[in-house]
């Protein structure tokens, strides 16, 4: 059976999903450079997605990606991240991988922000 027609996406979402894209990968590739590596990237569950999945040295880091236009809107990005929603997706890919339910787990948050250096937060919340 072919899949059902999707309504036609505005230029404006077309836009702002590209620019997810490649902040997810701007982000992705700065976690190399902290010799982090990745496991997932985008990954969806029914519950919600996680932007980035990655390891280092033993530790699985759960990454929410966020671009902001200025480095002034990040406090409150951060209080603003649904954190349930990615703390209940980070549950589900974990019981998709049961060998690394035990290992120790970390939520991060990387902001990007144009002419700046990613600023990366280190375990941003709890789990």
């Amino acid at each position: 059976m072919p899949p059902s027609p999707s309504k036609p996406k505005s230029k404006a979402r077309v836009s702002a999903q590209l620019g997810g894209h490649r902040g997810e990968a701007l982000a992705a590739w700065f976690l190399r450079l902290k010799l982090y590596r990745i496991v997932e990237t985008r990954y969806k569950t029914p519950v919600g997605e996680i932007d980035l999945i990655a390891e280092r040295f033993g530790v699985t880091v759960f990454v929410e990606v966020k671009a902001r236009r200025d480095a002034a809107s990040q406090a409150e990005t951060l209080e603003a991240i649904n954190q349930q929603r990615i703390v209940r997706a980070a549950e589900y890919w974990l019981s998709r991988h049961p060998a690394l339910a035990a290992t120790p787990l970390r939520f991060d948050v990387i902001f990007l922000t144009p002419r700046r250096w990613p600023l990366h937060i280190r375990n941003a919340f709890g789990g």
